[in-house]
C-alpha cells in the first residue's frame, strides 16, 4: 500500500526537500544527486513491475524444484532469476530513457554549464543563441543524433530478453 502511495505522489513535490539534502550533503554541482537516488531506491514503479511479473510466474516451478531437492536460495537463484530477465530488461529500459532524458533535475542542481547533460546543454544550445543570428540546425541535428545513439543501442541490445519472455514460460502441457 505504501509503494502504490508513493507512485501517486508527483515527482516534482520532492524536488525541493531533496535540493536541501543534496546541499545539506554538499553534493550540489556533481553528478552524485543524478546518479544516487537511482541505485538506492529507485522507484516504485520497478518494485511493482518486478513483484507483478513474480506473482505470474506459475508456482509449479517451485514446487517442482522443492521435491527435486532444491533450497530456496536455489530456486530463486538458478530458476526464478532466469525467467526474470525479460522484465529486469524491461526495468533497465524504462530506467535509462528516464535518466537519459531527465532535464529538471540537472537544471537545478548543477551550476556548471562544463557538468550538463546533454538534453539540457542541446536545450540551453538553443535558447544561448544569438536571436540575430541562425540556429546552425546542423549542430542541433548532431546533437539529436548523440542523444537518440545510446538509447537505441541499449533497446537493440536489450530485445533478445523480451523475446525470451515470450518463449520463457516454463511449464508445457
Amino acid at each position: 500500500l505504501i509503494t502504490l502511495a508513493t507512485m501517486m505522489l508527483p515527482a516534482q513535490v520532492t524536488l525541493i526537500p531533496q535540493f536541501i539534502l543534496f546541499w545539506k550533503l554538499g553534493w550540489l554541482d556533481t553528478f552524485y544527486p543524478l546518479w544516487v537516488p537511482m541505485w538506492f531506491g529507485g522507484t516504485a514503479f520497478f518494485i511493482f513491475l518486478m513483484r507483478q511479473f513474480m506473482m505470474s510466474l506459475p508456482r509449479e516451478l517451485d514446487e517442482a524444484a522443492l521435491i527435486d531437492g532444491a533450497s530456496r536460495f536455489r530456486i530463486y537463484w538458478n530458476i526464478l532469476m532466469p525467467l526474470c530477465k525479460p522484465v529486469l530488461a524491461t526495468a533497465a529500459i524504462i530506467a535509462f530513457m528516464a535518466e537519459w532524458n531527465r532535464f529538471i533535475e540537472p537544471v537545478i542542481y548543477l551550476n556548471s554549464p562544463m557538468k550538463f547533460t546533454l538534453s539540457v546543454g542541446v536545450s540551453f544550445f538553443k535558447q544561448n543563441a544569438d536571436s540575430s543570428s541562425e540556429i546552425l540546425q546542423h549542430i542541433l541535428m548532431a546533437a539529436a543524433v548523440m542523444m537518440i545513439a545510446p538509447t537505441l543501442v541499449v533497446f537493440f541490445s536489450a530485445q533478445k530478453y523480451f523475446v525470451q519472455g515470450i518463449a520463457m514460460t516454463g511449464i508445457k502441457g
